[in-house]
């Protein structure tokens, strides 16, 4: 591919020798060559010929199906007949359509049409023009009397008029001289019938694409003559310079073979631009660095091309610089700076080096308005009090998937915002040479020896846009939506699902900033078989652990780790090592300034409206944490975890008012004096034997259903008795029971085995007794939950089974109706590896929760043992619940995997709204 135009005409074909001919025997006659057709991979080919000069044909043979736009296709398209002229206006309307859309999508695009008159392909390449793609154009010279053949040769265009395919051929011969002009970037002149077979189309790669490279890479930011700090960065980057007869750096090698990548502006204002290029001419031309052009090496290379260009901001200086180069080096610094394109497109896509920054929209794309934007970025017309344009802060907006990586604008601190990265940290003025290591994210940076260059304002306090900018939008959430994940491919939210998430997430939510992850729905077992609906003592079942563990032995699960269910109300605990890192990491200012985490619902509300109270326990998680050694051994300055927090009055309590002690104050007031007429009505004789019966097993359902409900009820805070923690914002009585690490810094943490989390937990528990015990304040162990007012953190207790094993499952089944009998709420039965799949690649249910007989009286209503309301409800349907289980995990592990990728905040929230979204579904909430 070329960045200028290239017309092309006849070229003689090569003699090859026979292959074969090793007896000297006169062979076969040799054929000239094909004739190569260069085309770049992302372009708008446009086919230019009389009709029936063989453009289908051609067209057919050298690209695929998909990427041709053929007029007479439109023609069908719209009238039914491919050879009605009167359709012509709606054809190439729909023709011009499609064609946006193509190029919109990044994929090369035939126009196949006599397009012979300039009109016609003025509309084209202003497409092309739009889209930021090279039109090209390849021109079918046929002779008359071929045209006419071939038309005559088919049925549909057999009576079509000489006169036509003159005309077309006048228009043709009129076209050929104005075709570059017009704005083909490539114009291929095939002449007779022969060379139009005898060509072989070959796609070319764009020059900024090196998608191919996968790296690894060290961007390296603004040098701007600074030769010394450039070769103390690459010292630290654990490159090893190498240096001419003079002394002079002339390359630099990595010994694990990374690659630099300069985002431009080697020159001007420092002391020794010449030895910058001298280096980073080097390294590029051994493979070791590749470099995209900046503003001031595209106006250096102007003023080596002779062309007059004002010698301002440190132009002078490397121009003086210069004269002391011979002329070779100067020429060869012309050519290097020539050959400089604006932008690569690097690992698979996932990295854009630039100089300015670049739109996800200019990605991989080549146009004089690509190239401008490279250089200099996006202006607003107006200039600052110091003289200087004001840049238009398009890093603000972006929501592209690629990592663009650029310099220009000069910031004291690099810091990422929506997923872009400015590097000129100001070298030149005395800040720091900074480069970029990717994909490890992380930035190495030294200082620069002196200011060699008075900047003509203070640098900038943050990078463009602010430290914040605008992360989140109505247009990143509204509608219906898809979200792409690493687990279970493309999920789809609805319109009015959505609706309902922005209603609790605008209203009720907590800084998003805080709210990286929301936790799934958990799906229960299925309904237990008629088999395992009594045990010993002959009660009925809804719900039993053997149904769990058939389940995931179905799936190929052999280990299953059951855990203590408790009775209280998920919480998710983002608690950070001090505010500054929820400062620096999650970007908190304004309202949230100065906390150090958050504890909120799974759906994203604060679990306190006491802030005082939120912070008091994230204080004692956080000194867990550090007493276990946990920040250290994670090597991270925050943690996110999954837990339950107790007791469940302490969210529900509105629900218990109004739903369960409604029930059981009603059932209180009416059972008693109902019992006592019927047994006084039993002594006098009346039959009422069976009647009584009844109601004494309604009354003794309604105590048993009041009992359920008040074992996960008790005072916390200033309400609760004892010393310690009580007060308004205290914890006494206030239990969290974590149970799942979920990401650290810079890793998620979901897919770690349950096994290997809890013991990390349990080193937790651990350090809270020894914290509490050195305080004269020991906290009882799990006993009596309301009598411990110091102990904030409660155990979960754990059981593995053998899924293929009966006494394993005897012995879960057994644990179970230990746990439950003793008023347990159940256990949650998870696979030991925690993310796991099935043979044929479908995620496994991550957890499903087992629920004990009399904790499901508090859902399903005090009567629901009766065998007829047992019966009704082991046909309840689990497929949709199970289905929503297994997407809201899968975006919570996406949500996850973005935030340890260290992604921008719209993405991840993008998972994490989604979840939340989901959750408005109508499904059964008793399950």
């Amino acid at each position: 591919m070329t960045d200028g135009n290239r017309t092309s005409g006849s070229q003689p074909g090569a003699e090859v020798p026979a292959a074969g001919a090793e007896s000297g025997a006169p062979g076969p006659v040799p054929g000239p060559a094909p004739r190569a057709l260069g085309v770049p991979d992302l372009s708008l080919v446009v086919l230019i010929g009389a009709t029936g000069s063989g453009k289908s044909t051609f067209a057919a043979r050298h690209f695929k199906p998909t990427e041709v736009i053929s007029s007479d296709f439109c023609r069908g398209l719209v009238s039914d007949d491919d050879n009605d002229q009167s359709a012509s206006g709606d054809a190439f309307e729909v023709l011009h359509f499609i064609v946006g859309k193509r190029l919109a999508a990044g994929r090369l695009t035939v126009v196949d049409a006599t397009n012979v008159q300039a009109e016609s392909r003025a509309q084209l390449v202003r497409l092309a023009r739009e889209h930021d793609v090279l039109p090209v154009a390849i021109v079918l010279d046929v002779p008359e009397h071929v045209c006419a053949e071939r038309n005559a040769a088919r049925a549909d265009r057999a009576g079509l008029p000489r006169r036509v395919i003159q005309r077309h051929q006048r228009e043709l011969r009129r076209s050929l001289g104005t075709l570059e002009r017009e704005g083909f970037r490539t114009v291929h002149v095939l002449r007779g019938a022969r060379e139009v077979e005898d060509v072989e189309v070959v796609r070319e790669r764009r020059f900024n694409d090196l998608r191919h490279l996968t790296g690894p890479f060290d961007v390296v930011g603004d040098v701007h003559g600074c030769r010394a700090e450039l070769e103390t960065l690459l010292d630290r980057l654990g490159y090893a310079l190498v240096r001419d007869a003079e002394g002079r750096a002339v390359d630099a090698v990595h010994p694990e073979g990374r690659t630099a990548v300069f985002v431009g502006d080697l020159v001007d204002r420092g002391p020794d631009s010449p030895g910058v290029l001298r280096l980073v001419m080097g390294m590029v031309a051994s493979g070791h660095a590749l470099c995209v052009s900046g503003n001031h090496e595209n106006k250096l290379g102007r003023h080596l091309d002779g062309r007059t260009v004002q010698h301002t901001h440190g132009l002078a200086e490397t121009v003086e610089q210069l004269a002391k180069e011979d002329e070779a080096f100067r020429a060869g610094v012309a050519t290097f700076i020539k050959g400089l394109v604006s932008h690569y497109v690097l690992d698979g896509g996932a990295l854009v080096v630039c100089h300015a920054g670049l739109p996800e929209k200019y990605h991989g794309r080549t146009s004089g308005r690509v190239r401008s934007f490279a250089l200099y970025g996006d202006t607003t017309g107006e200039t600052d009090e110091f003289g200087l344009p004001v840049r238009y802060p398009w890093a603000e907006e972006y929501r592209g998937r690629a990592a663009v990586v650029y310099g220009h604008t000069p910031t004291p601190r690099a810091g990422w915002l929506n997923n872009t990265l400015c590097l000129d940290t100001g070298c030149t003025f005395g800040g720091k040479l900074t480069a970029l290591r990717w994909p490890e994210r992380e930035l190495v940076d030294v200082p620069a020896e002196r200011v060699w260059y008075e900047p003509t304002k203070p640098l900038a306090a943050e990078a463009p846009g602010g430290a914040d900018g605008r992360p989140l939008d109505l247009g990143d959430v509204a509608g219906r939506r898809t979200v792409e994940t690493r687990h279970m491919g493309r999920l789809a939210v609805r319109e009015e699902n959505a609706a309902a998430a922005l209603e609790v997430m605008s209203r009720f939510a907590l800084d998003p900033r805080l709210l990286p992850y929301l936790p799934p729905t958990m799906a229960p077992c299925a309904t237990a078989k008629p088999s395992d609906k009594a045990d010993a003592r002959g009660e009925g079942f809804l719900e039993h652990p053997r149904e769990a563990f058939a389940e995931y032995r179905a799936a190929g699960v052999r280990e299953v780790v059951c855990e203590e269910k408790h009775m209280g109300s998920r919480a998710v605990v983002l608690v950070c090592r001090s505010a500054a890192v929820a400062r620096e990491r999650f970007g908190v200012s304004g309202a949230s300034e100065g906390v150090s985490g958050a504890v909120y619902t799974r759906t994203g509300r604060p679990f306190f409206d006491d802030r005082a109270r939120t912070e008091r326990l994230l204080g004692r998680v956080r000194d867990c944490v550090e007493r276990a050694g946990l920040w250290a051994e994670l090597d991270t300055p925050w943690l996110l975890l999954d837990a339950e927090l107790m007791p469940w009055s302490l969210k529900a309590t509105g629900l218990l008012r109004t739903q369960y002690a409604a029930v059981g104050a009603a059932a209180g007031a009416v059972f008693p004096e109902a019992l006592g007429a019927l047994e006084a009505a039993a002594a006098r004789g009346v039959d009422v034997a069976s009647l009584l019966d009844r109601q004494r097993g309604r009354a003794a359902d309604a105590a048993a259903f009041t009992d359920a409900y008040r074992r996960y009820c008790w005072r916390v805070g200033e309400a609760a008795s004892g010393a310690g923690a009580a007060g308004p914002g205290g914890l006494a009585g206030i239990r969290l029971a974590p149970f799942h690490l979920l990401a650290v810094e810079g890793r998620s943490l979901a897919a770690v085995p349950h096994t290997e989390q809890l013991a990390l937990i349990d080193r937790l528990m651990a350090a809270e007794r020894a914290l509490l015990e050195e305080a004269g304040d020991a906290a009882p162990e799990a006993g009596g939950p309301a009598a411990d007012r110091t102990g904030l953190l409660a155990p979960t207790r754990r059981l593995v089974v053998d899924t293929e094993d009966e006494e394993s499952v005897a012995a879960g089944v057994a644990w179970w109706l230990d746990l439950t009998a003793g008023g347990g709420e159940g256990m949650v039965v998870k696979p030991v590896g925690a993310l796991v799949r099935q043979p044929d690649g479908r995620l496994v249910q991550p957890g499903v929760k087992c629920r004990g007989r009399e904790y499901l009286r508090i859902v399903y209503g005090p009567e629901y043992t009766r065998p007829e309301n047992l019966r009704r409800l082991r046909a309840r349907h689990l497929g949709h619940k199970r289905s929503l289980a297994l997407r809201e995990y899968a975006l919570g592990l996406e949500a996850l995997d973005r935030l340890a990728d260290g992604e921008p905040l719209w993405r991840v929230h993008e998972a994490v709204f989604a979840v939340l979204a989901l959750e408005s579904e109508p499904v059964d909430p008793r399950l």
